[in-house]
């Protein structure tokens, strides 16, 4: 509850591009509330309506430029500010280019004294602006050029200012350098804040790991309190059986070997098994995987322990991968039918299908069980899990086969695996 709580107050960042070539992405287009992502259209709109008709007055009332040349140079002063919300770079151009063409075009008329040059009020006030926009998306040496333009442009023309020289350059080189400094710094302050945030979602994921690791351990500390004990004490009475217990036959003993013989070996897996849960890095004991050469080992302990079953082996050579899942599913199989069909007779077939219609050879792996004798057997377990079967699933899906189960008319199961032998691409 803590974490989410933190992370539904955490601010809203705003994602704004740092280098202007990566398209045309509107500035805070990455804002979470539409009237974030609105507002630069809305500003830029309204300095656009505002400035345009009002340069044209001025150029023209004021400074005495003809109608034709005032509104010229009112539209390429004013209307790249809309240009501005998504190419700042591109639309700061064509604005210094008209502001310094606007400058020469006013030394050719007769204006007063009082009147503000290079730049009047009005281009200053759209100069600004746009140099405001240009440093949410520029870089610092983007920036940088920019106002090193502004100042030469602006001393350039105080050598030819028609009335000496004046300060209106300086203050649209000291606004426009305001503007640049204060949007790079908005844009770097976002930045940070992203960066700050990615890190915080990457320190979380760790935590979300180093808990699972912690529980993966607990799981296997109570793996092995609970089931290896009990299955010591299966070795140990299997293994002292023929000692304390007199009178035993030959083949009871003999069962009682295999029975001591099976719980050690399921001891050890599962000891392994822990010991890759309790930790990521634990490289487990080197110990070669079981494969189709064990699978007749593991149908004789079965037979002999809970009814009939045929085998039919294959002399061929698999990869390590289809080995293991080949044995685990006859494993499973074989302990589904000692659960819900003891003493069914079971068949265990292991074939290779040199041509197959999905493309190379294949091992098909074919363990089938009627049902199970009445009223000699029930079955020791009445429901199931299912999780031995999305086991099955899940190694024939690694390996690149499928997998066919399902119950005979009869009462029986079908489990049917194809594994391929060459690698899954």
């Amino acid at each position: 509850m803590r974490r989410s709580g933190r992370r539904r107050g955490a601010p809203r960042l705003v994602r704004m591009t740092s280098v202007e070539e990566e398209g045309p992405r509107a500035l805070l287009s990455g804002a979470s509330r539409r009237w974030v992502r609105l507002l630069p259209w809305a500003v830029a709109f309204v300095l656009c309506v505002a400035l345009l008709p009002t340069t044209m007055v001025v150029l023209t009332a004021d400074y005495g430029l003809t109608g034709g040349v005032a509104g010229g140079l009112a539209v390429a002063q004013a209307a790249p500010l809309l240009l501005a919300v998504v190419r700042p770079l591109q639309a700061w151009f064509v604005v210094f280019v008209a502001d310094v063409a606007g400058a020469l075009a006013l030394l050719t008329v007769d204006f007063q004294e009082r009147l503000l040059w290079p730049f009047p009020p009005v281009e200053i006030v759209g100069y600004t602006g746009l140099c405001l926009a240009l440093g949410l998306r520029g870089r610092r040496r983007t920036l940088l050029l920019v106002w090193l333009a502004t100042a030469t442009a602006n001393v350039a023309l105080g050598f030819v200012a028609p009335h000496g020289f004046g300060a209106t350059g300086l203050l649209c080189t000291i606004l426009g350098g305001v503007a640049l400094l204060l949007g790079g710094a908005l844009r770097e302050r976002s930045e940070a804040r992203r960066r700050l945030a990615e890190q915080e979602a990457i320190s979380e994921a760790e935590r979300g790991r180093r808990t699972r690791l912690e529980e993966r351990a607990r799981i296997a500390r109570e793996l092995h309190d609970v089931v290896a004990h009990h299955m010591s004490v299966i070795t140990v009475q299997a293994d002292t059986a023929e000692y304390r217990l007199d009178g035993l036959r030959p083949d009871v003993r003999q069962e009682f070997t295999s029975i001591a013989a099976t719980a050690r070996e399921s001891l050890g897996e599962m000891r392994r098994l822990l010991g890759v849960l309790r930790s990521e890095e634990a490289p487990g004991e080197l110990v070669p995987q079981p494969g189709l050469a064990q699978i007749g080992q593991l149908v004789e302990a079965t037979a002999r322990a809970r009814g009939p079953v045929e085998f039919t082996p294959c002399d061929v050579e698999v990869p390590e991968a289809v080995g293991l899942s080949a044995y685990r599913i006859v494993q499973e199989a074989l302990s589904n039918v000692v659960r819900h069909a003891p003493g069914a007779r079971t068949q265990v077939s292991l074939s290779v299908t040199e041509s197959d219609p999905r493309g190379g050879a294949r091992l098909t792996v074919l363990v089938v069980n009627g049902p199970a004798p009445v009223p000699s057997a029930a079955p020791l377990e009445v429901g199931g899990t299912g999780h031995g079967l999305v086991g099955m699933r899940e190694r024939v899906r690694l390996v690149g086969g499928s997998l066919d189960t399902g119950p005979l008319p009869d009462g029986g199961f079908r489990v049917a695996a194809r594994l391929p032998l060459n690698s899954p691409d």
